[in-house]
Parts: structure tokens; C-alpha cells; sequence
């Protein structure tokens, strides 16, 4: 396998990248609201959020591309802006969208790139890796979209950095050069690499991701594993009651959120093991559940919670116009 790592000093810290209190405004608007986080060594670390959620704009303050107007970021050890020049060799960004001249070839773009760094990864094999052989000598302009993302990614990766920055990595991509391209960050996450992976695919981030921190109105609403931020809604567990189920008696159980009867069927939302208390329940009644479905919540349902808490809070903040 291709090594994108260049074998460095041994790691004196875990912590790769230390952000505390950034603020970003746009005029009137905040798009970052004191954000903090860290991102440990060789680690892929997502940041998920709707639309306009400050995700691209916080990535682009820790690459060193956008000034923040409050706070301190730490990349491997150095200021992102006293720093910069040391830094640019030892990061690769991908951009959600970013643009080169037209006329320039495949292969031109990754050898220009390649001459900025002192040991970069060969560009052919970066063009293997990626799929991109047959286009090598395809000029930008006649790209695809799909084709302009990996030659994005191979551009961020051709210097080997220590810390990679991908926003929207598969973007465009169809579903198997999507998974590909997983296979990919998840080998090069394995020679050392730290990775920051925006992206919105939720089940994108339960691959890859050890960490995901959701980002919303410009806020850090959780940070955990996919795993935790799942768990921690619970389970669903549905059936079809073979007698009359008294669903106040359901909702009295202390593990269980939520009750209803829907279509003849029987959804009951809870947490801990509300599986074995509703069982417990209908056998001391008598009731044979049929057709039984339990689901475990997922990252996707623990986005939607969230965000749909925060402009719920939001909505309340707002001062009301009185007519």
C-alpha cells in the first residue's frame, strides 16, 4: 500500500488540534458561537450539521484559511496563524468546493502540488488509488464533478500530511467509488493520519468516524462516538398486542419516553432496558406481542433530536413581535 505518512518524531501528546472559544461572525450574523473542541492523534474526528451550520467555516479557521474574530486553535502544536508557514506543509485540506484553471491536465495539477512539499506521494499512484489513471491528461474543465472531488482529495493527500482536512469528501461520488474512497482515509487513518471529516452522509460518519461532534446554529450540541449519540436515545420496540394493551400502564414504566398505537401496531420509545420491562409487562397481562420489531436508535435519529431541540430552544430565545 501507497504510504502517505511521513514517519516523524514520536508523539509527545495525543491532542492534535485544540480549539477553544472561536467565534466567527459574517456581519450580523454568527456562524460560530464558542466553539471548543480537540482532536486526538490518528483519529477521524466528523463534524455533521445542516446547511449553514458553521461546519466549513469552523474546518477553514483550523486550516488556517479564515480568521477567526475570537478564540485559539492549536494544530500539532503550533498557532494556526503565527504558525502558518510551518503548518502548510504538515496539513492537507480538501475544500467542499474549490476550483483550478481549466485548461491544466490531471496529472499538471498533482505535479505542481507535489513540488510544494519535500517527500510527497508519487502522483501516479495517488491517480491509481483514486481511479484517475484514464484521466490523467483530461484538462479540468472536462471533468465530472466526481472526477474534480478525488482530484481534490488526491491534492490534499499528495504532500503526506499529519492532519487532513476533507469537507464533503464523497460528494459527487457514486455509491461505490464512495465506499472506495472510505477504504482509502480508513488506510491511511491506519499508517497515523489524523483525520477532520465534514460531512452530512450520517451513515458516512457511523463508518469512518470515532468521534462526531454536531454542530448547529453555529453551536456544539454533542460530541461522542456515533455509537453513544445513538445509544443515548434508546431503543424502539413495535408488535401487534393480542388483546386490549392499557398504554398508560406502558408509559408508568420509568424506562419508557413514549407510547403509542399507530396502524394496529404498538411503538413505544425508551432507553436502558425497556425491552425486557415491556416484556415483563405483557407477560403479568397476559399479552402475546406479534410481528415484533426492536430497533436500536441511530447517529441519524440522535441528529434529528438534537437539532430539532436546539431550534426549539432557539424559537423560545426569540423576542416576540407584537402586532
Amino acid at each position: 500500500m501507497t504510504e502517505f505518512v511521513t514517519p516523524v518524531a514520536p508523539v509527545t501528546t495525543t491532542e492534535v488540534v485544540a480549539v477553544e472559544h472561536l467565534k466567527v461572525r459574517y456581519g450580523d450574523t454568527v456562524a460560530v458561537d464558542d466553539v471548543s473542541l480537540s482532536i486526538n492523534h490518528g483519529e477521524i474526528f466528523g463534524i455533521l450539521g445542516p446547511n449553514g451550520a458553521g461546519k466549513t467555516t469552523t474546518v477553514e479557521c483550523i486550516g488556517g484559511l479564515r480568521k477567526p474574530d475570537a478564540g485559539e486553535i492549536s494544530v500539532l502544536g503550533l498557532d494556526v496563524r503565527a504558525d502558518a508557514k510551518q503548518l502548510h506543509e504538515r496539513v492537507g485540506i480538501q475544500l467542499q468546493t474549490s476550483e483550478l484553471p481549466d485548461k491544466i491536465c490531471v496529472h499538471e495539477a498533482l505535479d505542481l502540488f507535489a513540488s510544494f512539499y519535500p517527500d510527497p506521494v508519487a502522483p501516479e499512484e495517488l491517480l491509481q488509488l483514486l481511479g484517475l489513471q484514464e484521466k490523467r491528461d483530461t484538462r479540468y474543465v472536462n471533468l465530472s464533478g466526481g472526477q474534480r472531488q478525488r482530484l481534490s482529495i488526491a491534492l490534499a493527500l499528495v504532500g503526506r500530511p499529519e492532519l487532513a482536512i476533507l469537507d464533503e469528501l464523497t460528494t459527487g461520488l457514486d455509491p461505490q467509488s464512495r465506499r472506495e474512497t472510505w477504504k482509502l482515509i480508513e488506510g491511511i487513518r491506519d499508517q497515523g493520519l489524523t483525520v477532520i471529516l465534514v460531512t452530512h452522509f450520517m451513515e458516512e460518519a457511523e463508518y469512518l468516524c470515532d468521534r462526531v461532534a454536531l454542530l448547529h446554529r453555529g453551536r456544539i450540541r454533542a460530541i461522542d462516538t456515533p455509537a453513544n449519540l445513538g445509544a443515548g436515545l434508546g431503543q424502539r420496540i413495535s408488535f401487534r398486542a393480542t388483546a386490549a394493551l392499557d398504554l398508560d400502564k406502558v408509559r408508568a414504566l420509568p424506562e419508557v419516553r413514549g407510547a403509542q398505537e399507530q396502524g394496529g401496531r404498538v411503538l413505544i420509545e425508551g432507553s436502558g432496558d425497556v425491552v425486557a420491562a415491556v416484556i415483563a409487562l405483557l407477560v403479568q397481562e397476559r399479552i402475546v406481542p406479534e410481528q415484533t420489531r426492536v430497533e436500536q436508535s441511530t447517529l441519524d435519529d440522535a441528529f434529528v433530536a438534537l437539532t430539532s431541540e436546539a431550534d426549539a430552544e432557539f424559537s423560545t430565545a426569540q423576542p416576540t413581535e407584537l402586532g
